[in-house]
């Protein structure tokens, strides 16, 4: 197991988008723009999406991921990720959809609560092998 270097948590303070790529049930990849969090404690990076989703419904079957994400303000500057998905839970989404809501979006909701395909989720990424470039 691999952990996210320090020097580059900030990357997930900031409006930093990632690409999460999944694998479709053909074994194609399957690349989506996310929003994107990272919890040190535990060392996972989340993703939030509603249940039904390609994503989530392509993790659900194989947890092999890739994410790849640079840094706003240098885009020189990156991380990207080979991991597993551990865990899907609808267990504190919301919150934490309205909190990723007030990073990306200036808000303090997020605004399309209902409008989904189910409930929302955070899928966490065990980091397996981390490359950085341009810190």
């Amino acid at each position: 197991m691999a952990s996210i270097p320090e020097p580059y948590h900030d990357l997930f303070d900031k409006r930093t988008f990632a690409h999460l790529s999944t694998v479709t049930p053909d074994g194609t990849p399957h690349p989506t723009p996310v929003w994107i969090d990272y919890d040190a404690d535990t060392d996972r990076l989340l993703v939030n999406t509603a249940r039904g989703r390609r994503k989530e419904r392509n993790v659900r079957r194989n947890p092999a991921v890739g994410v790849s994400m640079c840094d706003p303000e240098d885009h020189y500057r990156f991380v990207s990720v080979l991991g597993e998905v551990t865990s899907v839970t609808e267990e504190g989404a919301v919150d934490h959809i309205d909190a990723l809501a007030t990073r990306y979006m200036g808000v303090d909701e997020y605004p399309n609560h209902g409008e989904e395909t189910g409930p929302r989720v955070i899928v966490e990424i065990r980091p397996d092998r981390v490359l950085t470039g341009g810190g």
